[in-house]
Order: C-alpha cells, then structure tokens, then sequence
C-alpha cells in the first residue's frame, strides 16, 4: 500500500512538473518574443530531453516513464514557440 501511494504521489509530480512550461510559452505568445531566453538552453534543455527519451519509455519505473514522455511532449511546445518567435522584439 504504502509503495502504490508513493507511485500515485510520484506520477502526479512527474506529470504536474513539465506543467510549468505552459505559462512560459503563454509569456512568450502574450509578447510575440523569445528575445529573453537563451536558444541554446532551449536547445540543449531539448537535445536532453530526447537523448533521455528511450531511456525513460523503455523503464518499468511509471514514474520516470511518465515524467520523460510528458515533459518531452510539453518542451517541444516551447522548442516550436521559442524559435517561432524569436524574431519578435523583447519588451
């Protein structure tokens, strides 16, 4: 019991964590710029993220699973609006 609550506990943070993201990319929209982040952060943030990727589907670890496919899905996210709008002016 006390193992099943603590995967519960984990896979909700796992899942909650990558959720952070949206009000960056929505900051980023609101704006129209990236000028303010870093793209080779968001690059290498990236890159890591999918490296870790097989790593993280192929473990039996729910939590660790979960964590890798949501946040490679929610990063992308910001990859794709970062770059989109990159050539907007920084406020």
């Amino acid at each position: 019991m006390e193992k099943d609550l603590i995967d519960i506990i984990g896979v909700v943070a796992a899942v909650s964590l990558p959720m952070f993201n949206i009000p960056l990319v929505m900051k980023i929209i609101q704006r129209k710029s990236s000028r303010d982040l870093s793209m080779s952060w968001v690059v290498g943030v990236w890159v890591c993220l999918l490296l870790m990727l097989p790593a993280g589907v192929r473990t039996e670890d729910i939590v660790l699973k979960a964590f890798s496919i949501v946040n490679i899905a929610l990063f992308s996210v910001v990859l794709v609006v970062a770059f989109k709008y990159r050539t907007g002016e920084s406020s």
